[in-house]
């Protein structure tokens, strides 16, 4: 979670141009992702951004990387056997790459192991905003709501919120941690590997690039052990619906080019949308089918006035939380405008902290099924609101592209 400072819009700064950009492959491979939201782009000018190659799997079983993506990432110093044995710790600021065509993360088995996940830090800490920042008339903003307390959710965590997760990913300042929701793949009904998240988990907008590593863990520390009771917890414990990697990574272009870590630029488009595959044999099954659920996305959500409440669930990690459990907040949202020509967000009151961007806004819908609504993207220094943009066209695109591209697999 984001934190906010003014002035927004003198909070700009020189950014490369992407479209959507395509995955660089899948079994092997996790496409570039970057602790914001914004469309990949492989520089193809068609709608669908498809890769001029992709990696296949051989006959062998292993992965085939195309000659030209090979010498598309040589140009740029990356080896793809080097960096998987370290060489992506290397955060050359000038090789910091921002196209997914020209970034790679490859799976690199046991890397996310229970200490590494339990030491992965809040991607916002120190970096809150005055409520005073939030002065001023940007579009429509209702009052400030009262804090609501987060609540723990009841353990077993897959028995009461399935589709929740969290995302690690390495950044130049360190490993880091966000939240995520399973939601379902219209390519693939009942057999969805798309995780959504916010735009800030996978990529460092205007000023930087894609983060490595990233990976999603359905269901985390799923018995609600203590952060104590963790370190001596096997794999099988912390992550027991396994340990899944990004093979391909989209957001919005808005994100990409205005997305800050600090302050309210780019956060009406703060949102991602993630292939994944696990990083061992699931037996054949989807993310979706290994956790039993996913939930659909509303991208023609119901006006504020008309929504009765909105559940936000996530794992925050500031303190006083310490990242190692699940909590949710309900309320009913308002509005909340940080630029006035960008869609106005939902906010809600809640006390969750940092770590519990990206996680699953769920409200309910006209057909009285639930149906996520939005992610947790921005708050105040002083923890009280959560705000989160509300899904419209843009995300839709998102989405349907990263569908689409995996739609015939």
């Amino acid at each position: 979670m984001r934190s906010i400072r003014p002035p927004f819009a003198a909070r700009r700064g020189r950014s490369a141009r992407r479209r959507t950009s395509p995955a660089l492959a899948a079994v092997g491979l996790a496409a570039a992702l970057a602790l914001t939201a914004t469309a990949c782009d492989s520089g193809s000018d068609t709608a669908s951004g498809g890769p001029t190659a992709s990696a296949s799997q051989g006959g062998d079983g292993k992965i085939q990387i195309p000659d030209d993506i090979k010498n598309k990432l040589k140009e740029h110093g990356i080896d793809v056997d080097k960096w998987k044995k370290g060489a992506w710790k290397n955060w050359d600021r000038d090789e910091w790459l921002r196209q997914a065509d020209d970034f790679i993360n490859p799976i690199i088995k046991g890397l996310w192991d229970p200490a590494r996940m339990r030491g992965a830090d809040d991607p916002d800490k120190n970096k809150g905003v005055d409520d005073a920042d939030l002065t001023g008339d940007q579009g429509v903003t209702d009052p400030e709501p009262a804090p609501v307390t987060a609540q723990a959710v009841k353990t077993s965590y897959h028995a009461n919120v399935p589709e929740a997760g969290k995302v690690f990913f390495d950044s130049p300042e360190g490993t880091m941690v966000c939240s995520a929701t399973v939601v379902e793949d219209p390519a693939h009904p009942g057999k969805s590997n798309l995780v959504w998240t916010a735009g800030h988990c996978v990529h460092a907008g205007k000023k930087g690039g894609w983060y490595r590593n990233i990976a999603f863990v359905p269901s985390y520390n799923d018995s609600g052990r203590t952060a104590a009771e963790l370190e001596s917890a096997p794999r099988a414990e912390v992550a027991p619906y396994g340990v899944w990697w990004s093979d391909w990574a989209q957001t919005s272009d808005q994100w990409i080019e205005r997305g800050g870590s600090t302050g309210g630029q780019g956060a009406s488009y703060d949102y991602a949308v993630l292939h994944v595959t696990p990083e061992k044999g699931s037996g054949g099954k989807s993310l979706e089918e290994t956790v039993g659920s996913a939930l659909p996305v509303n991208f023609n959500a119901p006006a504020v006035p008309k929504v009765s409440s909105i559940t936000a669930t996530g794992y925050p990690a500031a303190a006083p939380f310490d990242g190692q459990k699940l909590y949710q907040c309900t309320d009913k949202p308002g509005r909340l405008s940080v630029a006035q020509a960008d869609p106005t967000m939902y906010r809600i009151g809640c006390t969750m902290t940092g770590g519990s961007s990206g996680g699953g806004w769920v409200a309910t819908g006209s057909d009285g099924k639930p149906a996520l609504v939005s992610n947790t993207s921005i708050g105040p220094v002083k923890f009280g609101w959560l705000a989160g943009p509300r899904l419209g066209d843009v995300a839709k695109g998102v989405y349907d592209s990263v569908s689409a591209k995996y739609a015939g697999r």
